[in-house]
């Protein structure tokens, strides 16, 4: 299934002229650029680490994507990242697997701009197939924006949201959906599993030979509402992205369909990695206590989409929070998290 062209406001590879960088944190993650001599310091790349045998975590800004081996010389990419990120991304790429390397294909968990920022620079550049669930095409085919984000939830990423692009794509000819019987093109022993909620074609990608979970956005291993979780980045199951989470019912049955799968390695799309024994048994606990957040545009009242895209939304409720303090919030967040990895990477 291919794409077909639509005429809606969605995007073709927007460029937000968004410029980040981010200095490693940890030990571990300085290792895997040790590799690097003097002139390579102008050409750095993303941090990565292993978080199970043959799947490297990829560190882009906030968020994760990831690099999976199929073989000695062929390896699949699991999201892009912000926009503006994709030369960072294939550094890491070649950092791992050598020079002139390219994937079979890229996999998205979904098209938030987040997730799918770098997907069609990438895949123009490799000259390989984007893949989706058929539920999240429109959205990345032109057809459909996605429903507004709700920064009325509150927390700290609800008020970072409000600068935050909620518009689909039109990556064209190159996305394709995946097959209804949820194998992965290029990934023999993953599953795709469907999991809506955070969006209405979310899916997560599951190992059943090691027990190994990438949930990407139907939950979190951070908490994204603190300030404080947001710098420290302690490892914890924690509710989907609530800014962009637009069917809490779904949500909460994708998060215990997951549990059910009783997973022994987790990473997710915002957050570290948590592996061990414990991990079945708290994502299970987990699963029986999310809540949606108190208050919300979506928390009583879902969006409604289908394979055309958006359907319909409930009305916007009142948002009270000027917006001087929003710019604030939004600069204040900014400068903890800037400031906590620069201290980290001086150490």
């Amino acid at each position: 299934m291919y794409c077909v062209r639509g005429f809606t406001r969605a995007r073709a590879g927007i460029d937000f002229g968004y410029r980040f960088f981010i200095l490693p944190k940890t030990e571990l993650e300085r290792s895997r650029v040790l590799s690097e001599t003097p002139s390579d310091t102008r050409h750095r790349a993303f941090p990565s680490m292993e978080v199970a045998p043959g799947v490297a975590r990829v560190e882009v800004v906030f968020v994760n994507a990831y690099l999976i081996d199929v073989s000695a010389k062929s390896w699949v990419l699991v999201d892009t990242g912000l926009p503006n990120c994709a030369r960072w991304i294939r550094r890491s790429a070649q950092r791992r697997y050598g020079r002139n390397t390219r994937p079979e294909a890229i996999i998205l968990t979904h098209g938030h701009f987040d997730h799918a920022g770098s997907a069609l620079a990438l895949a123009r550049g490799w000259d390989v197939p984007i893949y989706v669930h058929p539920l999240e095409m429109p959205y990345l085919c032109g057809r459909s924006d996605y429903p507004p984000k709700d920064p009325t939830v509150g927390g700290v990423l609800a008020q970072m949201a409000r600068a935050f692009p909620d518009h689909g794509y039109d990556f064209g000819d190159r996305v394709r959906a995946l097959l209804m019987d949820d194998t992965v093109p290029a990934l023999p022993g993953w599953r795709a599993v469907h999991t809506p909620g955070h969006t209405a074609g979310h899916v997560s990608l599951w190992r059943e030979a090691d027990r190994t979970l990438l949930a990407g956005d139907a939950l979190a291993t951070v908490n994204q509402d603190s300030p404080l979780g947001m710098v420290v980045q302690k490892a914890e199951f924690r509710r989907p992205p609530a800014p962009f989470t637009t069917d809490w019912g779904a949500a909460q049955s994708s998060v215990e369909h997951l549990g059910e799968l009783r997973p022994t390695t987790v990473s997710a799309g915002h957050g570290p990695p948590v592996s061990g024994p414990h991990v079945a048994p708290a994502l299970t606990d987990f699963a029986r206590r999310l809540r949606p957040p108190r208050h919300g545009r979506y928390v009583a009242q879902p969006a409604i989409a289908d394979e055309r895209g958006v359907v319909s939304v409930p009305p916007p409720p009142p948002d009270h929070v000027k917006t001087a303090a929003a710019v604030t919030a939004i600069a204040a967040a900014v400068a903890t998290v800037t400031l906590a990895r620069r201290r980290d990477g001086s150490r």
